[in-house]
Formats: structure tokens, C-alpha cells, sequence
């Protein structure tokens, strides 16, 4: 059924004949070659979310911004956690953060190998000029992870003076501060969060800064980048039980007080850009990063305490002229992971035999990734441009382990049930070598249309935590790298009122991890993913405007992977919704009022993998208004959950039980922007 629908709605738009004005798109974004490129110039699924809409948005947590976008849904935890899905199901557990690429300024934000599932958190979004995503497998020029999509927040840039500073304010103790101030030759923005948290015994304090300075030395540009965050939160956990988030005397329930996250970033870099003699533009970047995070791992029977912590240095580099882009990357990688259960695990007698307290992992990684890559564009006549491209990737890790390997006890005696849980392997080098190949094609359809049509292959190199954190009988050399291909197919265009962009895709996915409803890791399995993304703006009038944006898609397995308890083959993929989406409709009816009403759609969807569970979906409306009484000062407001109605965040199946983060009730934000004129 979900692919007819799928069928009917394609024929439907790619058969919309509309007539157009002498319109291209020329949107310039960065993230598909490193530089700026008009929209119209890539064969593939781009969406951006400019200053202007990230202004009066005004998110606390960037699932708010991201639903703008077609096919991607950021699930929103507690507090600043977060779980992603681009042309997929939400991935959670092993194998989870390492298919997307997540960037700041294009600059990952972890190191490859180092994911982590809620690394959204460490991106300056608050300030960010523009958030642009490429949705299915990235470009030539971006390596693993970029395998069902990237995320890129771009800071604001050093130009015009600036000063400015906001201040709000909102239910559970919510306060926000913003400063952002620059000169033609540097810039400091800063956003300091306190949100108390609206269930019980949670909560988070958040600061972050981005510190950007540019040197001209003849033709050459130097731009310097410097960020750092710090994250205090106090976690609250799941709310089990049968349709728990239906329950009013529920909402503030938190199971897991105790809960707690800590986090601490830098990053820097600088981008040396130029004009060779040949007339190739050139751009090296040299960055570092360093990343320490500790947390209690409240969703694992034992609840023990996890500390990570990883330091890189690398670079990137390319050279582009009007066809061709070459480059190599580099990136150094040290880091370590220690995980401890302070006392013993309740339970059954298996629970409590097998997840003993004390250490369950101590070990050290060092990784070292080395790529090449090279994208050519060619013209086929006057109104069609084809573009290929590949990427050959090599990774490298060298592991030590600090504790006796195997299934033992930290002590080495052992474990009941034929051994621990965790089971830990001895030290080793591993090294995964990947090839991505892309083909892409724009076609002129007419005036302000373009036909797109894209194949692409991305692919995931297996994280160090699924190969040195192992369970059970697992072994390390059962898991290879993640391989995805895609074939797509879009059109995009503009007139003088309307603007749109549709896409049709199909990918399959091999040597799939993932972890089934009783947490136990499965790999070696097979996915499916068939979707229909469309984006439509319709200007009605001078003051009034409506956007669309909306996903009908059919995310399911394709085998039975040989560690999967049950019969999984053809099942819907958990947490994949079949249709999701967001529209609203935007009124100004002068230059000093603006108001905005949205509505936010989330399907229904299964919670386990063998389709027995399922979340309804749900339904919200949220109001946002902006008012300038002068030029210096603008007041606004933003009424999330304006029905208040009841739903959940995520839904979940965790060992038989049904979980949820349930999400918060009608909220209320106030605050005041104030903005010097002259400088």
C-alpha cells in the first residue's frame, strides 16, 4: 500500500507542468563541494534553513529547526540528547550515529570511528547563519558516515559590524542568553542555556562560543575558527508502561533521578584559500578537536557509568577548477572509553549473573583515515550537466586493551550462563578500505525547472565501539563496514509564487547493525528504503505565505540476520513513521509584525523490530509571533504545543516493556532582542 501511495503521488508531481518565469535556482550552498555553488548546480537532495527562518524559529532544541526539512527527523530526547533519521528509520544503539555526518562550519564534529548518537549538541545551531543537509549519500568530497545523509551548521561569517545581545525566558525555569558581537575582522557569538527541565529531577545548563577571526594576505584568505561547549545535564529516563504517555498524572515522571550527562568540546581550524598560478582554487584546512564526555547509562540493567573521551588533528584539502574538484583528507584520532557498574545488577538470576559490577571495558584506540578523492562535471550541450565522482577511503585502528580479554569478571573469575556479557578482545589492528562511486545528472526542463537523477554509494566504516565494546559470542571479524547504494530521482524549480522541490528514492543497505528490543547487538543484516520527499513554498499575497514539507516513506528488512531472535524479513523497520512532515503559514503584514503558525505531523510506527508495538503518532500546532517596535528592538514569543495535547517524543520497546519520552505540554517563551545601529 505504501508504495502505490508512493507511485500515485510521484506521477502526480513529476507530471506538474507550471508555468514558469525566467527563474534559476541560484541559492548558493557550501556543503556539497567546500565552496559556493548554486543549488541548481547539484545532481542531488539538498535542503537549507537560512538566518531569516532559523531567526524566527528560535529553537531550544534543533528537532524544531530540522523538521523544515524534508525527510529528516532529529527525535528529541531529554534535555539537549537527541536521536537522527535521514531517508531512514530513527537509528538507535550500535550502529546508530555512524550513518549520518554531522559538521560544524564542514569540520565533523566527531572523529570518524568516535560517533556518538547525540552529537547535534556540540554544533553551535543557536547561532548558526544556515543549517543545510544533503539528504541519501553525501558527495565525493565526504567520506564515511555521509551514508543516509549530513548535517552541516554553518556559524555566521566575519563581516559587517555587529552587536547585539537577547535574553528569554520560558516555563520549568527556562533562560536563555545570546550575545553576538564583530568587526570586519573578527566575530564572537555566545549562547548560556538553564532549562530546569519540565519532568521531575532533570534539567541541563548549557554554554556555548564561537570565536571567528579573517586575514586577507594578497589573494589569499585566512579564516580562523575556535568553539568550545559544556554540557551539565541532568537526565531524565524512560517512562515505561502500556501507552504511559496517554496518562495526564504521568508527564513529569522520571524513573531515573540518578541520570546525568557531562560533556566538553574544542574545536579549531583554519582555512587557507586561494588562486594557484594554474588558476585552481585552493583550499587547506588544518583542524583539531577534543571532545571528554561521562554519563550514567540509566537505560542498561546495572546502570553503569560510561567516560569517553578522544583528541584529533587533521586536515582537508581541495583544489577545484570550472569542472574538476580533487582533494585528500588526513585525521589522527587518539581516544578511550572506560565503563564501570558501581554495585551489583538487579533482576533475574541471568541479569544478575551476567552483567556483574566493576569494570566492563577499559581500552585505547588509536585510528588514523587517509582518503583521495576526485568529482569532474561536464556539460551535455546547452542544458544538461552530468557529474561523477568517487571517493577511496582507508581506516585504521590500533586497539589496546587494559583489562584480561574475554567474558570474564574485571577479577578474572567467571561469569554464570556461559559468561559475562561484555566481552572484551584481546589488542589487534584492524584496517577497513572503502571505494564510493557517484553519478549524477541536471537537466534544464524548462524555465525555472530542473530535472535531477542520482546514483551514489555511501558507506560506514564500523565505529570502535562495535568493534572493541563486544557481547556475548560476538566477534570481531563479523562485522565489516556498512554499505549503502542509492538511485534517486528530482525535481526542483520556481515561479514567481511558488517554489518546490520533490524527490523519489530507493536504496539498499548490507552488513546493517543494529540492536533488537532486548538490547543484544545483531549485525549482517539487510534494509530496504523507498521514499517520496516534497517541499513546496506558495507565496498568496505580499503578506502571506505557505510552506510544505513532507516525507511518505517504507523503511523495511530484508533478511534475517543470523543473530536475530526472531523472523524479521519484510517487517517495517522500528521508529520508521510511513508519512512525516511539518507545514505552516507565515503572516506579516508590515515590516514590524510577523507571526507564524505551524503544524508538525509525526505517522504512526512500530517500536520492536518483529512489528507488535506500535506508537500511534501524533499531531501539534505551535504559534510563534515577532514584533519590532524600532529598528533597535524586537520583541517575540513562541506557544510550543499550542493544543496541548499529549504525545510522545519517542516511543520505545526495551526488554519486552514499553518506553517513552513523553513530550512536553503547551509551553510558553518570552524574550526581547535588542540590536545596536551604529557601531
Amino acid at each position: 500500500m505504501t508504495r502505490t501511495r508512493i507511485l500515485i503521488l510521484t506521477s502526480l508531481i513529476f507530471s506538474w507542468n507550471v508555468s514558469a518565469g525566467d527563474k534559476r535556482l541560484e541559492e548558493v550552498v557550501v556543503s556539497a563541494s567546500r565552496s559556493d555553488q548554486a543549488l541548481g548546480e547539484i545532481p542531488a537532495s539538498v535542503g537549507v534553513i537560512i538566518e531569516d527562518t532559523l531567526t524566527e524559529i528560535g529553537h531550544s532544541h534543533p528537532n524544531e529547526a530540522l523538521q523544515r526539512v524534508a525527510g529528516v527527523w532529529i527525535s528529541r530526547g531529554n534535555g539537549q540528547e537527541s536521536l537522527t533519521a535521514i531517508r531512514s528509520p530513527v537509528l538507535t544503539g550500535a550502529g546508530a550515529c555512524g550513518a549520518f555526518l554531522m559538521s560544524q562550519n564542514g569540520i565533523p564534529l566527531q572523529a570518524a570511528g568516535f560517533c556518538n548518537v547525540n552529537e547535534l549538541f556540540g554544533a553551535h545551531s543557536e547561532v548558526a547563519s544556515r543549517v543545510e543537509v544533503i539528504r541519501g549519500p553525501g558527495t565525493a568530497l565526504h567520506g564515511s558516515n555521509a551514508m543516509h545523509g549530513l548535517i552541516n551548521v554553518i556559524t555566521p561569517s566575519v563581516g559587517q559590524p555587529v552587536a547585539q545581545g537577547q535574553i528569554e525566558g520560558g516555563p520549568h525555569d527556562y533562560q536563555r542568553l545570546k550575545l553576538q558581537y564583530g568587526s570586519p575582522g573578527w566575530r564572537l557569538d555566545f549562547s548560556g542555556t538553564h532549562d530546569a527541565g519540565f519532568k521531575q529531577d532533570s534539567g541541563f545548563v548549557q554554554q556555548k562560543a564561537t570565536f571567528r577571526t579573517l586575514h586577507h594576505f594578497g589573494d589569499l584568505s585566512m579564516t580562523g575558527m575556535l568553539s568550545g561547549t559544556r554540557l551539565q545535564q541532568e537526565t531524565a529516563g524512560f517512562v515505561v508502561g502500556d501507552d504511559a504517555w496517554r496518562d495526564a498524572s504521568r508527564q513529569r515522571e522520571n524513573p531515573n533521578p540518578e541520570a546525568y550527562r557531562n560533556v566538553r568540546t574544542v574545536r579549531g581550524n583554519l582555512e587557507l584559500a586561494g588562486t594557484l598560478a594554474n588558476g585552481m582554487d585552493m583550499t587547506i584546512t588544518p583542524y583539531v578537536r577534543m571532545i571528554e564526555m561521562d554519563f550514567l547509562q540509566h537505560f542498561l540493567p546495572g546502570q553503569p557509568v560510561e567516560e569517553n573521551h578522544h583528541v584529533s588533528a587533521g586536515v582537508q584539502t581541495s583544489f577545484e577548477s570550472d569542472q574538476w574538484i580533487v582533494g585528500a583528507d588526513a585525521e589522527w584520532t587518539n581516544g578511550e572509553l572506560r565503563e564501570f557498574q558501581q554495585g551489583p545488577t538487579a533482576g533475574s538470576a541471568f541479569l544478575t549473573a551476567t552483567i556483574p559490577q566493576g569494570l566492563h571495558y577499559d581500552y585505547e584506540v588509536t585510528a588514523v583515515t587517509a582518503a583521495t578523492f576526485v568529482q569532474y562535471q561536464y556539460p551535455l550541450g546547452t542544458r544538461s550537466r552530468i557529474e561523477a565522482g568517487g571517493r577511496l577511503e582507508a581506516l585504521h585502528y590500533d586497539y589496546h586493551n587494559r583489562m584480561r580479554p574475554g567474558r570474564t569478571r574485571d577479577d578474572g573469575t567467571a561469569c554464570g550462563f556461559g559468561g559475562c556479557r561484555f566481552n572484551r578482545p584481546a589488542d589487534r589492528s584492524d584496517r577497513f578500505v572503502n571505494f564510493s562511486p557517484k553519478l549524477g545528472l541536471v537537466h534544464e526542463a524548462g524555465p525555472g525547472r530542473q530535472l535531477y537523477v542520482r546514483l551514489a554509494q555511501g558507506f560506514r566504516a564500523p565505529q570502535a565501539t562495535e568493534l572493541y565494546r563486544l557481547q556475548d559470542s560476538q566477534n570481531v571479524t563479523d562485522i565489516d563496514a556498512e554499505s549503502l547504494i542509492s538511485i534517486e530521482a528530482g525535481l526542483r524549480g520556481m515561479t514567481t509564487h511558488w517554489s518546490w522541490d520533490a524527490a523519489l528514492y530507493r536504496m539498499n543497505k548490507t552488513n546493517v547493525i543494529f540492536r533488537d528490543s532486548n538490547r543484544m547487538n545483531v549485525d549482517n543484516a539487510e534494509t530496504r528504503h523507498t521514499g517520496l520527499e516534497v517541499s513546496v513554498s506558495w507565496s498568496l499575497s505580499d503578506a502571506l505565505t505557505a510552506n510544505l514539507f513532507m516525507t511518505l516513506a517504507n523503511h523495511e528488512y530484508a533478511n534475517d540476520p543470523d543473530r536475530s531472535s526472531t523472523a524479521i524479513r519484510g517487517n517495517e523497520i522500528d521508529t520508521a513513521p510511513t508519512t512525516m512532515g511539518s507545514a505552516n503559514l507565515r503572516w506579516q503584514p508590515t515590516d514590524r509584525w510577523q507571526s507564524e503558525l505551524e503544524w508538525v505531523h509525526m505517522g504512526s510506527y512500530f517500536t520492536d523490530p518483529e512489528n507488535t508495538h506500535s506508537y500511534p503518532g501524533h499531531d501539534l500546532l505551535n504559534l510563534r509571533v515577532r514584533y519590532r517596535p524600532s529598528d533597535s528592538l524586537t520583541l517575540f514569543a513562541r506557544i510550543m504545543n499550542l493544543a496541548d495535547r499529549k504525545y510522545a517524543d519517542r516511543a520505545d520497546l526495551g526488554f519486552g516493556s514499553e518506553r517513552f519520552f513523553i513530550g512536553e505540554p503547551r509551553s510558553v517563551y518570552l524574550g526581547v532582542l535588542y540590536s545596536a545601529q551604529h557601531l
